[in-house]
């Protein structure tokens, strides 16, 4: 394990039975708090950005914008909200996608994402990979193009980096922390 990995995992806490009971929510909040681990964890995912030739950053409701906004600055690009349906105003672009009990839907003001625009993609976890599942369709469907996806964290034991690699055509899914 790196050294970034030490602290950004030292940082997460594990919240037993949130928010329903068998679950063990990984708490982010404290790395938050600790400015030495969130700086980390920004330039790390500022890193990623570079590599994967990013010229825009999107995040995704609502972690994603903690997470992303400071990533974007750092990398000196411009960062993208994607939000629950209903939640911008104005000319929208809208994908639907399912959950485990039922469905949903998530949306981009049609004008900041262009063709040409390369996107990462930031989370903070990857479950089962839905809500990215329907972010990499949405940019598509903006004309363009996904140049990865980067979370700071991966449960991998849902599945969700299998579900999303046809979607992502190549694109790297890098994720700081393995859980």
């Amino acid at each position: 394990m790196t050294d970034i990995q030490e602290l950004l995992l030292s940082r997460i806490r594990d919240v037993a039975d949130y928010p329903e009971p068998g679950v063990m929510f990984k708490d982010i909040t404290p790395l938050l708090a600790d400015p030495a681990a969130f700086t980390s964890l920004t330039g790390a995912l500022a890193g990623i950005a570079a590599d994967t030739g990013a010229t825009k950053v999107v995040g995704l409701e609502a972690r994603g914008f903690i997470l992303g906004a400071p990533v974007a600055v750092h990398a000196g690009l411009g960062f993208i909200p994607v939000r629950k349906a209903g939640k911008l105003p104005g000319a929208t672009l809208r994908q639907a996608y399912d959950l485990e009990y039922g469905s949903a839907e998530i949306e981009v003001h049609a004008e900041d994402l262009t063709a040409g625009d390369r996107v990462l993609i930031v989370d903070d976890v990857l479950a089962t990979g839905g809500t990215a599942e329907a972010a990499i369709h949405l940019i598509q469907r903006a004309g363009a193009d996904v140049s990865g996806l980067a979370v700071l964290m991966e449960l991998g034991f849902l599945g969700g980096r299998a579900r999303l690699e046809p979607a992502l055509d190549g694109a790297p899914l890098t994720a700081l922390l393995q859980v």
